[in-house]
């Protein structure tokens, strides 16, 4: 076991001896045990925290303990064979994946946990995909290999055929279901095996009775390496097998290029397969100086696009995206990674995105919910700092004399509203402070007024997600709340656009006028293609600062649709032609223009209402399949598949969102308890017919 170390010097650590990775998975395929686990085995911990007993480091939130799943993401330090391990803990329910987006934004790597009975999951394909999206290296760790029905086999199949990546499976397990008690590491041929009660591995030789299998094995991985990678096929090609040294490298270059994925297996809750987890996050997963330097964001033409990059070195100016935002009873914390420079305590830094100065307070290494100061954070470090006092999640700290902006992390739009009153007649000031600060540190949760009930609507990512949080204003913030019914977030899209709709915006009330003649195509795009705006105006007609300016207006009137005052989505517009006046144009006579002109396109064309769908995944005996099924369809879902597995079927279903309030509920009363349900977002589909909530 490794020793415990000193955390106050771990600044020594050299930006190539440190790991920023995030554990990833479907809820309950054990990503919280693996992170007390891995912990444990480093020594950050003296005692192994469990779910079920609400003892976990990074579970440490109330609302988590009690629920037994992870809300918040958590990050943690620890240290292994001299590297040091900055490590998150994110949720797995869908409900709360922007916690996922924002991690996975300033992770080098990732480890993505499987279940070896039930495999890639949905949840697990989703964060997967949001992997993809930041170019984040992963490996997998098949968990749970002492479950009934555990096989590595078929969990690597369901890897090559849901994530469309190609497995290299580097273990073989010593034993099935109850009986595994080791593994086989395929790359130095030997056995790694874990004695019950204790927190030891012996290794050994690979066990006689599955020498030839291992060896077939063996070959099976150097085969696949060498149809991968160029050096692993010129030495497989020169000799009969490849060395392990040269295997290893091409493991950890296939990684890199996320060309393939290793995969490791073991039972953390039994301590089995934790080392060799590690071991394979020190050798394939990428150090900061591994990955390119980080870029400035720009959203001007790629012509003039400044070659603003950070390399990961400590010397280079100071750069930092914020990526979470606590407010903790001993003040505000802002959680940054470092991507170059150093930060000391007492420095100025700049919030590039405000233009606003901070002043750094104190930093802090991060367990979970205990903190241990440190002088300095340099490139590639994860760290919490106070006194910043007004940064938000996605923000850019930077050195004053060398300002940029780095890409801030995606926030995905919320789809479930909920209207929140105070139950006491002197509180509505003390929720909104409340609601503000909540929405400080979760960007996912939105907060407005009703334009036509007044009523506070709490919106967020699901029906979880929204109790979550009507739970944190009750036991936080000492708040007593009623809580309306959850609403979700229609959207509105053009069926059929207009072409040339003239809009002339002229207004006189003494002094400077308001003139704008503007000219606009509208036409309808996919659901998911958002707004797309261009001009086609030449000569001048309309100066390039006015066409900014008509954008922008358009965008304004994409508030609020005709049907139902609805976001609209899912369109075109052109600006074909205009005309200005020498005195009275101005962009704001322009902006005007523009929004009141696409308002008067969306009621001349015809509308659509779109409704937010989840893909829903029900596993239930077998004995209650059809009234599922019939319940699935009064709630005008659409099956998409349906497969058996061990006992069980797995349905799978496109329902409306707006159908699925309460379904926990009616599921578990349909199958005994004996059903349980995952669901994540799938798009928008137009209404057929009509549905609750269009009408405000």
């Amino acid at each position: 076991m490794a020793m415990r170390a000193d955390l106050n010097r771990d600044h020594l650590v050299p930006p190539t001896g440190i790991r920023n990775l995030g554990i990833l998975a479907h809820v309950d395929a054990g990503k919280t045990t693996v992170t007390e686990r891995i912990l444990y085995l480093t020594g950050a911990v003296h005692r192994r925290g469990e779910v079920h007993e609400g003892t976990t480091v990074t579970d440490f939130d109330p609302l988590e303990r009690d629920r037994g799943i992870t809300i918040f993401a958590a990050a943690v330090s620890c240290l292994w064979d001299g590297h040091r391990i900055n490590l998150i803990d994110t949720p797995g329910h869908v409900d709360f994946s922007d916690e996922v987006e924002r991690s996975l934004r300033v992770l080098d790597g990732a480890v993505a946990v499987f279940d070896a009975v039930a495999g890639v999951e949905p949840q697990s394909e989703s964060v997967w995909r949001q992997a993809d999206r930041y170019g984040v290296p992963r490996i997998a760790f098949v968990n749970k290999m002492d479950r009934a029905g555990a096989d590595l086999d078929t969990a690597a199949a369901s890897i090559r055929e849901r994530l469309r990546v190609t497995p290299l499976v580097v273990q073989l397990p010593i034993g099935r279901e109850d009986g595994f008690t080791g593994v086989v590491d395929l790359l130095r041929m030997r056995s790694l095996v874990w004695d019950a009660g204790r927190d030891t591995v012996t290794e050994g030789p690979v066990p006689e009775a599955l020498g030839d299998e291992a060896r077939r094995r063996r070959r099976l991985l150097e085969e696949t390496v060498a149809e991968l990678h160029p050096t692993a096929l010129e030495e497989f090609c020169a000799r009969p097998e490849i060395s392990a040294p040269t295997l290893t490298a091409a493991l950890r270059d296939l990684t890199l290029r996320g060309e393939a994925v290793v995969v490791l297996c073991g039972s953390a809750y039994r301590n089995r397969g934790v080392e060799p987890l590690l071991d394979a996050v020190v050798a394939y997963l990428p150090a900061p100086p591994d990955v390119p330097p980080v870029r400035a964001a720009w959203d001007g033409p790629e012509q003039e696009r400044p070659e603003q990059e950070r390399p990961a070195d400590p010397a280079a100016p100071f750069a930092a995206l914020v990526f979470k935002v606590h407010a903790a009873p001993t003040g505000r914390l802002t959680y940054l990674r470092v991507y170059s420079g150093t930060i000391r305590r007492g420095d100025v830094v700049l919030d590039a995105g405000a233009r606003r100065t901070e002043r750094i307070g104190r930093i802090l290494r991060v367990q979970a919910d205990r903190h241990t100061e440190t002088d300095r954070a340099t490139a590639g470090d994860i760290v919490a700092v106070a006194g910043v006092k007004a940064a938000r999640a996605g923000a850019t700290l930077c050195a004053p004399g060398a300002p940029l902006v780095l890409e801030p992390p995606v926030t995905a739009s919320p789809v479930v509203s909920v209207a929140v009153e105070p139950r006491g007649s002197g509180d509505a000031d003390r929720l909104a402070t409340a609601l503000a600060r909540m929405s400080d540190e979760d960007p996912s949760l939105s907060v407005r007024a009703d334009p036509e009930t007044g009523q506070t609507l709490l919106s967020g990512m699901g029906e979880l997600h929204l109790e979550v949080a009507v739970e944190k204003l009750r036991r936080a913030h000492g708040l007593d709340v009623a809580v309306g019914r959850p609403r979700v977030a229609y959207r509105e899209t053009v069926v059929r656009g207009v072409s040339g709709l003239l809009y002339r915006h002229v207004k006189q009330d003494g002094g400077a006028g308001q003139f704008a003649h503007v000219v606009l195509d509208v036409e309808p795009l996919e659901h998911d293609a958002g707004f797309v705006f261009r001009s086609t105006v030449t000569g001048g007609r309309v100066p390039r600062e006015y066409v900014g300016a008509v954008e922008a207006g358009c965008r304004d009137a994409l508030a609020e649709g005709p049907l139902g005052g609805h976001p609209v989505t899912g369109l075109r517009v052109t600006l074909t032609d205009g005309a200005t006046h020498p005195k009275d144009s101005s962009e704001m006579a322009f902006r005007t223009a523009g929004r009141l002109a696409l308002r008067e396109a969306l009621r001349a064309g015809e509308m659509a209402v779109l409704e937010p769908l989840a893909e829903v995944t029900v596993t239930v005996p077998e004995d209650a399949v059809g009234g599922v099924l019939g319940d699935l369809a009064a709630r005008r879902g659409r099956v998409t598949g349906s497969a058996a597995r061990a006992g069980t079927v797995v349905v799978t279903a496109s329902v409306p969102l707006a159908e699925l309030f309460g379904y926990a509920t009616r599921l578990r009363g349909r199958t005994q308890g004996r059903g349980s349900f995952t669901s994540r977002p799938a798009g928008y589909a137009q209404v057929a017919g009509s549905a609750p909530g269009l009408t405000r």
